[in-house]
């Protein structure tokens, strides 16, 4: 293999490696001969959880192609080069208008959601914060439709799977779980 074609190669799986599925094929291709498979990599999702009392904040997801009609927790991805603290600070201000700090941030549950339609999992990582500024509103309307606090007794039927999931664990002071997996409980 000449270096040109090394350093296509290259540059074609560092840009397809953020798209799972074709990276997943690229992988598959990739690793033929005596070469070593690379790290399984995995798209993290970061999530705040506000609680109110007995109530948690929930918006429902309008616009994005993905659950539309379905409440959930605030939330977003991480983004290439950021801490998961920095990117949860950033998702707040975009998504709810608040400020928060990286130091306010406790990490409350990890769940390890698969989904065996489309052969993907992700790491939806489920934050508190101890105090924050300003008071939450729908910031980005293209993607959220409405802010609404719920009481965790009474949740809505249609809430994200992961989202009901993190919240009930999070109550039972549970701090990982599995959803879609074979063996998830």
């Amino acid at each position: 293999m000449t270096e040109a074609h090394v350093l296509q190669q290259s540059r074609l799986w560092e840009a397809a490696s953020s798209l799972p599925a074709l990276s997943a094929f690229l992988r598959r291709l990739r690793h033929t001969g005596e070469e070593k498979p690379l790290p399984y990599r995995s798209v993290i999702g970061l999530h705040l959880v506000l609680f109110q009392e007995d109530r948690v904040l929930l918006g429902l997801r309008a616009g994005t192609a993905w659950c539309d009609g379905w409440w959930h927790v605030p939330a977003g991805h991480l983004e290439e080069g950021e801490s998961f603290l920095a990117g949860m600070v950033r998702e707040a201000r975009e998504e709810l208008g608040m400020a928060l700090a990286e130091e306010d941030l406790v990490v409350a549950h990890t769940v390890h959601d698969h989904d065996s339609k489309i052969r993907e999992s992700r790491l939806q990582i489920f934050f508190t914060a101890t105090q924050y500024a300003g008071r939450p509103y729908v910031a980005e309307p293209d993607k959220c439709a409405e802010l609404r606090w719920w009481p965790l007794a009474a949740l809505p039927e249609k809430l994200v799977r992961y989202t009901r999931q993190a919240l009930i664990c999070i109550q039972r002071g549970q701090s990982a779980s599995t959803v879609g997996w074979p063996d998830a409980c």
